[in-house]
């Protein structure tokens, strides 16, 4: 887990979620300018964006929710000095003065960043960043912050990505100011830039003398594709140094970092920039160089580097068919371990991962949730990662998710959703997703959810085995959700070793094993050994009656079945139709009773049924005569054997002939008198959150499990079959739902279910 004081929070700036107000005295900025040249990919502006300046109360109230303890946001420059310089808008340092004391009254530490790539229009018709004047501009910005709201807040970011608006917006033109200027132009627009934020930084001090100041550029990270020591410097060197194209120069970590830690420009970068570079002085260099307590940092993604035979930087090839999110962006987390080691190991400054996360195609389901799992298994490995990288010695001192919502992703518009929480922008409804609440979860636990502090183990999630049968239907499919096709689907072996029908694992290094194959060659998963796999999870969907069976018991099994194992079952009933049914038991008070009425074909004497209800739980013991019924969908959990004794199949057809009966082996091994039914049945109908034992014989353990919020369960001991039998929900960080069926091995540790679910789960008694 992080440090003690490590800073959780969420992140956002003020374009992409504020919006405007006809009557809040805002000045123009360089995007209100650029988003109505036709820049934006769908059209969009931010005018409205997600109604922050009116909605802010109810944002901060679902961030308490959430849990979060610190918020990371801009301000507008223009907003609060509408000309860039000049007059102040008191309605702008009204709205964020509120704003400062609204977050404090939520338990939430501000973070202000002032720049965030909003520049005021009528600084930007007078030259822009490329104006000597420009840092001026800036110095003045900042003192208007240290003296409106140094009373409110004690973090400040000067800069946010300041790679981006000078390459983006300078060099590039793809962002606002949407200019591309020559290479000398670029190289001075940066170092006013960087002048500006010494000025700032002195402003600050000045006026908020106990304020803890940073800086928050970014970069790709280049990471050694190999842990070797040659591909590990490779990578380094190419992080810190000068191998792009002039045309991209500004995607650079050291030009924009060195100056403001050691107060000088990189060598390699003077040389390379030699005829394109104007004057710098000392007093320069020693404006930029203003002490600092905390390096932020945007990161993203990364890119591999290996070394060649004589230690030169390749560029190695991604894996085929590699992650990318819906910005098209790799995923990379070792990006989070590098970059963080990487910089504190150069610069020995506290790290602060002030933006990371990622943009999905986050859809609403038909339940009203937004089920991003995508997004909580980026964000797991990211930041068990960013551990890893602290766990080693790298000073990380908090992490900032990007974003709280969804918003205006710049020149992408709305089509980007990078949200914990769900921007419905029509009618600006908020949804937490399914991320939101894991990293709430996150927050509270500071890291110990996470992957890396579970053992490394993970759930093994199994994909079916199903079976066609006279009597099966379409539920498991319409309810389901299984892909399967027929009319008769009658049984779903969602947890099954046997052979010919094991279900199979889906995903991980165990992929494409059968269960059996992976009980046999990783018996450490499991901790016990058996000479087969011991249980057997199935749903049954009965359309029509099941034929009337018996089980011997593993002493009668052994002897007359080549060795095989009895059976024992217990049936948790899912749904059934109204007034429906099951057949337990028989009515013959003796064995030759018994054999007269099967003779005689008695069987509507001879069988017994019993009412039943959903939620139902009934133990069918060896020697018990059972049946399911139509209209009666069960979880069965039972030991792993197929041997069951036929008694009655109401004389149907199967592929035209009658089924076999195992007449005289039921009357072999039929319980005479049969238990009284009522001991054999439980009624299963409350609905709080909790864990009901259902039954615990010889052979197994059946509990419910009901999650309406987020429960625990220890899995230390012995390894659980667990089976989601209604509602979804998270565990850990994975999304489970109805339908799924997975183990959790021995020594998997705190099982943290959240949502509202219901599961049965069963364990070897």
């Amino acid at each position: 887990m992080f440090r003690n004081d490590f800073i959780w929070g969420v992140a956002t700036s003020s374009y992409q979620i504020e919006g405007r107000d006809a009557n809040d005295g805002a000045g123009l900025n360089i995007w209100d300018d650029f988003v109505k040249k036709g820049t934006i990919v769908d059209g969009s502006d931010a005018d409205v964006a997600c109604d922050f300046i009116h909605r802010y109360k109810e944002d901060f109230a679902i961030m308490r929710m959430m849990g979060v303890k610190a918020y990371r946001f801009s301000i507008s420059w223009s907003r609060l000095i509408p000309d860039g310089i000049g007059e102040v808008n008191q309605k702008a340092v009204d709205l964020y003065r509120d704003m400062l004391i609204c977050m404090k009254e939520n338990g939430i530490r501000p973070f202000m960043t002032l720049f965030h790539w909003e520049y005021p229009l009528a600084l930007e018709e007078k030259g822009g960043w490329v104006n000597p004047e420009s840092s001026k501009w800036f110095e003045r910005y900042a003192e208007v912050v240290g003296e409106n709201f140094a009373d409110l807040c004690d973090d400040f970011i000067t800069f946010n990505e300041p790679q981006c608006t000078i390459g983006l917006g300078y060099v590039r033109g793809y962002h606002a100011p949407g200019k591309k200027l020559p290479l000398k132009d670029t190289l001075f627009a940066a170092h006013n830039l960087l002048k500006a934020h010494g000025l700032a930084v002195k402003a600050l001090r000045r006026l908020a003398p106990n304020a803890k100041i940073g800086y928050a550029p970014t970069c790709g990270v280049a990471y050694p594709n190999t842990d070797s020591v040659a591909d590990i410097e490779a990578a380094k060197k190419r992080y810190f140094g000068f191998d792009e194209d002039k045309g991209n120069w500004a995607w650079n970590v050291t030009w924009f970092l060195d100056p403001v830690i050691f107060g000088r420009y990189p060598e390699d970068g003077i040389e390379l920039f030699k005829d394109d570079l104007f004057e710098i002085t000392k007093e320069d260099l020693e404006l930029i160089n203003q002490p600092i307590d905390f390096i932020g940092q945007n990161i993203y993604n990364g890119y591999p580097i290996s070394a060649g035979e004589n230690g030169e930087i390749v560029y190695a090839d991604r894996d085929r068919g590699y992650n990318q999110t819906a910005m098209t962006w790799p995923v990379t987390p070792s990006a989070l371990y590098w970059g963080p080691k990487f910089l504190y190991e150069r610069y020995g400054k506290d790290i602060l991962i002030t933006e990371n996360g990622m943009a999905d195609c986050d859809i609403v389901a038909p339940d009203g949730g937004i089920h991003d799992g995508g997004r909580i298994a980026f964000l797991d490995q990211y930041i068990s990662e960013l551990q890893r990288a602290a766990d080693e010695g790298a000073s990380i001192m908090g992490y900032f998710h990007w974003s709280y919502c969804d918003n205006f992703e710049w020149a992408d518009g709305y089509t980007k959703r990078f949200g914990l929480v769900y921007v419905d922008y029509p009618s600006q409804k908020r949804t937490i997703k399914d991320s939101g609440f894991w990293f709430k979860k996150v927050m509270e636990t500071n890291g110990a959810n996470l992957s890396i502090n579970n053992s490394f183990k993970e759930p093994i999630f199994l994909d079916p085995h199903f079976t066609h049968n006279i009597w099966g239907g379409t539920k498991l499919r319409e309810v389901f959700g299984y892909d399967v096709e027929g009319d008769d689907i009658g049984e779903c072996w969602g947890i099954s070793a046997l052979k010919g029908g094991a279900a199979v694992v889906k995903s991980g290094p165990y992929r494409g094993l059968g269960l059996d194959e992976l009980y046999d060659s990783h018996n450490e998963l499991f901790g016990t050994h058996h000479d087969r796999f011991p249980l057997l999870t199935k749903i049954i969907d009965a359309k029509s009656d099941l034929s009337i069976q018996v089980h011997p018991d593993d002493k009668y099994a052994a002897e007359h079945e080549n060795g095989s194992l009895g059976k024992m079952e217990c049936w948790y009933v899912l749904d059934c139709d109204e007034d429906a049914s099951l057949v337990v038991g028989h009515n013959a008070a003796t064995r030759q009773e018994l054999c007269d009425m099967m003779d005689q074909g008695k069987w509507n004497d001879l069988i017994r049924e019993v009412k039943i209800s959903k939620g139902d739980f009934i133990q069918i013991d060896p020697g018990t005569v059972h049946a399911i019924k139509g209209g009666v969908v069960v979880l069965e959990t039972q030991q792993n054997s197929d041997i069951t004794y036929r008694l009655y199949d109401y004389d149907r057809l199967w592929n035209g002939a009658k089924r076999e009966l195992h007449v005289d082996k039921c009357k072999d091994v039929i319980t005479v008198p049969a238990t009284d039914v009522s001991a054999a049945i439980v009624h299963d109908t409350d609905e709080k959150q909790g864990i009901r034992l259902l039954n615990s014989c010889e052979y197994y353990n059946v509990s419910r499990v009901n999650v309406t919020s987020e429960l625990e369960i220890d899995v230390t001991d012995h390894y659980i079959l667990v089976s989601v039998i209604e509602g979804d929900g998270l565990l850990g960080s994975h999304p489970i739902k109805l339908g799924d069926h997975f183990i959790l091995p021995v020594g998997y540790g705190k099982a943290v279910f959240s949502g509202k679910m219901k599961l049965i789960v069963s364990s070897e008694a």
